[in-house]
């Protein structure tokens, strides 16, 4: 089977180190000229772990933890409010036992499959059209100008793919927003900086995150959710604009934020890696189409706020392989497309459902809602510092979220070689 896959990011290279060992033949594209090693932080949970388990990955994912030691929620002047340190086994921490850079995952998978003789990487390439996609192959005309075919399709360019936009149609694909826009950067760290995720809730809906990496930098972010139909164009039609315009918002908005706003804003100019981003979900109402499939946040971006972005990806991704080595030769694979997305859907979109009060709850506008929300978290750290708080967690998380991975005799046989 020769596949073709849009974006070198988790996804991508994850469904490719499957694939090439049920024998498939793998191009990925990558439309940056090289591995982007910028990012924020992500984790897995249940399921994922098992995934990255599977590929033999776990000890070098560990290697690039974050050593985030835990989250805790700090006041104007810096000092905690509400600690919830790292606890192993443990979910009583909004840090996950494994943290790791959005960058240094998608380094690692590449390092895992770029010397695979069934993987070859194309940098600086997109995919410029979609010639043909019928019961024979599927045909792209490359942005190289390069014409080429082969037996599957998988778009993994994330959410605002533009893949997904040439082959769905725009009634299939709905875009959820959730109110709140976020801007991540790395700045420099300093000598007073701790390995904590220091969050800090100002008032008018603001947010102002740091986070430790393991590069000796600090990363920041920003949030906000606006109150006003005005501020929401205003946001909106910044999202559209380039870096200056969002740069400008984010001053404008945060520069009396209080806590260390004035260190992270005077430190955006020099960002190697400043994002815009708002916040949204994707869902479609159908993941593939013929011999083209959507997989990761294309297909169903559940957004940063589940904290199941990644953890989606590596399952989809060998989930979708998994169905993919089970085709006879010469079968098509919409057999396997469909499978893919009965097995997998249902867990999908429980993890999609969001409370109708996340993120507002998170962002007070008024400063009683601010203690009111430090009260509670405090209160909710302290009883997470509870013995047999910590050991019922354990007991109910370990390594399950709801989702019973399947095993492929495919990919089970090549282990035990």
């Amino acid at each position: 089977m020769r596949v073709l896959i849009s974006g070198a990011g988790v996804a991508g290279p994850t469904l490719a180190w499957f694939l090439a060992r049920s024998g498939a033949r793998i191009t990925i594209l990558e439309k940056a000229p090289s591995l982007l090693p910028h990012g924020q932080n992500v984790d897995m949970q249940g399921s994922a772990v098992t995934v990255i388990k599977k590929m033999g990955l776990l000890d070098e994912f560990r290697r690039f933890n974050t050593k985030e030691c835990g989250t805790q929620i700090v006041n104007s002047k810096g000092q905690p409010i509400a600690p919830f340190p790292i606890s192993e086994g443990s979910m009583t921490s909004f840090t996950s036992e494994f943290e790791i850079l959005r960058g240094d995952l998608a380094k690692l998978l590449h390092e895992a499959t770029k010397d695979h003789p069934n993987v070859d990487y194309v940098f600086g390439t997109t995919i410029k059209q979609v010639v043909t996609n019928d019961d024979e192959s599927v045909k792209v005309e490359l942005s190289n100008g390069e014409v080429q075919e082969f037996d599957l399709l998988v778009a993994a360019d994330g959410q605002w793919s533009k893949v997904r936009k040439q082959v769905f149609p725009s009634e299939s694909v709905k875009v959820v927003p959730m109110g709140m826009y976020a801007a991540y950067y790395t700045i420099p760290r300093q000598p007073n900086d701790n390995d904590w995720w220091n969050v800090f809730f100002a008032l008018r809906s603001r947010i102002i995150t740091l986070r430790p990496d393991p590069h000796g930098t600090i990363r920041a972010l920003f949030s906000h959710m606006p109150s006003t139909d005005a501020e929401e164009a205003e946001w909106r039609d910044a999202s559209r604009g380039g870096r200056l315009a969002q740069e400008k918002l984010l001053k404008k908005t945060f520069a009396d934020a209080g806590w260390q706003a004035p260190r992270i804003l005077d430190a955006v100019d020099q960002a190697p890696d400043f994002y815009f981003h708002v916040i949204e979900q994707i869902k479609m109402s159908h993941w593939s189409n013929s011999r083209v499939v959507c997989l990761g946040d294309t297909a169903y971006a559940p957004s940063p706020l589940t904290g199941m972005g990644t953890s989606l990806a590596l399952i989809g991704a060998y989930m979708l392989a998994g169905e993919l080595s089970k085709l006879k030769e010469g079968e098509h694979p919409a057999k396997a497309l469909a499978a893919y997305e009965n097995e997998f859907r249902p867990f999908v979109d429980k993890e999609q459902k969001i409370p109708s009060f996340i993120p507002a709850i998170a962002h007070p506008g008024t400063a009683w809602k601010r203690v009111l929300l430090q009260s509670l978290l405090w209160v909710m750290s302290q009883i997470a510092k509870i013995p047999w708080v910590k050991n019922r967690v354990a007991d109910a998380e370990s390594d399950n979220d709801g989702f019973t991975l399947p095993d492929y005799p495919m990919f089970e046989a090549k282990r035990s070689q």
